[in-house]
């Protein structure tokens, strides 16, 4: 039988006791951060049909860094071109989904960036 890692399942439970209060709607549908080690990702879900409107990482070939450096400079930019692509697919409100992280580096960052591009949460 295989190990579980302590912090993935207390990560778990996080997101199952934030995903219970939070819902993405048409109106309002949800930014969810995921993070792993060298990357972040973003997307933009519309819970009530079960479909990602807009998707963002450090990964997409779209990507462009600009002139911030490291990760946390990474997560703004990637905020920022987030923001951009839900506003060329008619999205301006979100309701922001931390993904069980604490709200602060790299999180905070990119939701500072989808508010400097114009999303509304």
């Amino acid at each position: 039988m295989a190990k579980t890692n302590p912090k993935v399942t207390a990560r778990a439970k996080r997101v199952s006791r934030i995903r219970k209060n939070i819902a993405g709607t048409t109106e309002r549908p949800r930014l969810r951060v995921f993070k792993s080690n060298k990357h972040i990702y973003a997307q933009i879900i519309d819970d009530t049909l079960g479909k990602t409107i807009v998707a963002m990482s450090t990964v997409d070939k779209s990507f462009d860094i600009g002139e911030e450096k490291g990760k946390i400079g990474a997560a703004k930019a990637v905020g920022t071109a987030i923001a951009e692509k839900a506003k060329a697919a008619g999205v301006g409100e979100v309701v922001f989904d931390r993904g069980g992280y604490l709200y602060h580096g790299r999180v905070k960052s990119l939701s500072e960036g989808a508010r400097e591009g114009g999303l509304i949460f």
